[in-house]
């Protein structure tokens, strides 16, 4: 038997985010196992797209034959309520990296809005591909869903050497993810600014297209803190540069508000990092607590806190290094997460 699905993603699927990456390699990893794919673009604006895009996204999807599976990345199902209620003869499986309510920097309004639709769009779901426990947790509590209608399916790792790290007495942070309000940037480059006895250096790598007032401010904050020759900000580079930017650092650290998985945490500590992040989200289930330091979302002091000893002290960052490269051996690889989808699919037809 053919195994038939249809792909629908927002936007260009080559965008250099977390949840981008997960669409790419799943698809990817269901095609090895025989799955044909038709991958569809929605179009860009979401989760807040105009009229006209809504309505080509409608189109589009009324398009795909009855009885096909469709998957439709969260970042769009979840606004398209009154149209996947009408494509409920499809098999409609939403990817949901996380609540599109749970984005930071939202009005109440508009976190009103997007939990209303996200919950009506849900109820027309047969399957919820969710990357984390968490997300199926709130899913469950805060949405309605089954339990027995998510499946969890937590992103993939390569195999990566493990960092190198610095030799010049300089630790080295790196840090990755879009340049989002979510990502905290604003309280990483506040908590650094008051280590300035101690040598660091920053990278920063992530897409700054995404928020460019959110760019324009952390760049302010870096200039207003004196921090431009400690911190290099690169935009979003390709993954052959990021894996160096990886085996160049001593230490990973990001501030994010909330996180659906995580995927820069992972891979952090696939290259056997220590991590030093948030209790945000699913970050708690990511980061083994041998190899990473977590503090509360939004906690400036209790940031610069975790990181201060961590600069002071080599030898607990090796024994945090042997941790997290312990903890790689434990990742799931993209192959076991494809796995995971193509069985819970097979068991939709």
């Amino acid at each position: 038997m053919v195994r038939r699905l249809t792909f629908a993603v927002p936007g260009d699927l080559a965008t250099p985010t977390g949840g981008y990456a997960y669409d790419r390699r799943l698809i990817a990893e269901l095609e090895r196992l025989g799955w044909h794919i038709e991958v569809i673009d929605l179009g860009d604006g979401f989760p807040w797209p105009t009229d006209a895009t809504r309505m080509n996204a409608w189109v589009k999807l009324s398009d795909v034959p009855p009885g096909r599976i469709l998957i439709i990345d969260g970042l769009a199902y979840g606004v398209l309520p009154e149209a996947v209620l009408q494509l409920r003869d499809r098999i409609l499986v939403p990817l949901v990296h996380h609540p599109l309510a749970l984005e930071s920097g939202l009005s109440p309004q508009q976190v009103s809005i997007l939990q209303s639709c996200e919950r009506a769009a849900l109820m027309a779901a047969r399957l919820c591909v969710v990357t984390s426990e968490a997300t199926a947790r709130t899913l469950v509590a805060d949405y309605a869903v089954p339990a027995e209608r998510i499946v969890v399916a937590r992103p993939g790792n390569d195999p990566v050497q493990p960092a190198r790290g610095s030799s010049d007495g300089i630790v080295r942070f790196i840090s990755v993810g879009a340049v989002v309000p979510r990502k905290g940037f604003d309280i990483l480059i506040a908590a650094l600014a008051a280590l300035n006895d101690l040598p660091w250096r920053l990278t920063i790598a992530g897409d700054r297209t995404r928020d460019t007032q959110c760019a324009e401010r952390l760049d302010a904050d870096i200039a207003r803190h004196g921090l431009a020759d400690r911190v290099t900000v690169t935009g979003a580079v390709a993954t052959d540069r990021l894996h160096e930017l990886y085996a160049e650092a001593d230490l990973f650290v990001l501030a994010s508000r909330f996180e659906g998985y995580g995927m820069a945490y992972s891979e952090a500590i696939a290259h056997g990092l220590p991590v030093v992040g948030t209790t945000a989200g699913a970050i708690p289930d990511t980061v083994p607590a041998e190899a990473g330091v977590l503090v509360r979302p939004d906690d400036m002091e209790g940031l610069t806190r975790a990181l201060r000893p961590l600069l002071a002290d080599q030898a607990e960052r090796q024994r945090m290094a042997a941790a997290a490269r312990a903890a790689a051996a434990q990742l799931p690889t993209w192959q076991d997460t494809a796995a995971i989808v193509s069985r819970a699919l097979e068991g939709l037809t």
